[in-house]
């Protein structure tokens, strides 16, 4: 059954409070959008913590980014959200927010493309890395452009996440398992590195969506995400006492000339 304005309000406020508590914004960071149908947008307005909006809050716009009414003005990203509508009939609801870990991996340049966890190579594939554009600016979505058809979660280059779905709930849950995802890669990478699945095992997984009820338009591509036999190899371990550390120290002092 199809929702009310009010009840996709309440939804946004809810999503808004949910990603505030769990420390994904911070003052007024983040927003959120529903399409409610062919011509209308529901979004959350700039300049007020997502946490703490109430429903009049809320504003409409048009799906040329037009505000339609409401007391408050409309967010500089807009177009972000705008551009996803456009290019994802299927999409119904789009978050954005600033999970730390996850962006900790935005802002140093690194997608979560690793096969790692069953439950989100079924559910996301991989999340990649859209390259960096100014905030408030067309080159905001530039870099965001080849992804948008093929993955429902990206990582913005020195920005954050923003992830997108069916519904608003959809949308937050798929923005969850990244967050969830990167502290469980980082948790890896700190005892030793992660070790990722096999070739066959990722493409088992993308297989079994039709078992679990998951439909999505990304498909195991080369890379994406990497499978075992794509990580380059670790590099030789070498191994040598105390006593020849400090032999190899003391020579090379003495052709610096320190002795």
């Amino acid at each position: 059954m199809q929702k009310t304005e009010q009840q996709l309000r309440d939804d946004i406020i809810k999503i808004g409070r949910l990603i505030f508590e769990k420390g994904w914004i911070a003052a007024n960071d983040g927003n959120i959008t529903i399409r409610m149908d062919d011509d209308r947008i529901l979004a959350t307005p700039t300049g007020v913590c997502k946490g703490m909006m109430r429903t009049e809050d809320l504003i409409l716009c048009n799906l040329a980014g037009d505000k339609l009414c409401g007391e408050r003005e409309r967010t500089s990203e807009m177009a972000m959200h705008l551009t996803i509508y456009k290019m994802r009939p299927d999409v119904r609801s789009v978050v954005h927010a600033h999970p730390p870990v996850a962006t900790g991996f935005a802002t140093a340049g690194r997608a979560l493309n690793l096969g790692l966890l069953p439950e989100v190579i079924i559910c996301l594939g991989s999340v990649p890395l859209a390259e960096y554009g100014l905030p408030g600016t067309p080159a905001l979505t530039e870099g965001m452009l080849p992804y948008i058809p093929k993955y429902d979660a990206l990582l913005m280059a020195n920005h954050g996440v923003v992830s997108y779905g069916e519904d608003a709930f959809q949308a937050f849950f798929r923005m969850e398992m990244v967050e969830h995802f990167a502290r469980i890669t980082l948790v890896a990478e700190l005892l030793g590195g992660p070790k990722v699945l096999a070739r066959g095992e990722i493409q088992k997984l993308f297989d079994a969506r039709a078992r679990y009820h998951v439909t999505s338009r990304n498909r195991f591509e080369p890379g994406c995400p990497m499978a075992a036999e794509d990580m380059p190899e670790p590099s030789e371990k070498i191994e040598i006492t105390r006593e020849q550390l400090l032999a190899i120290i003391d020579e090379a002092l003495k052709v610096r000339g320190v002795f």
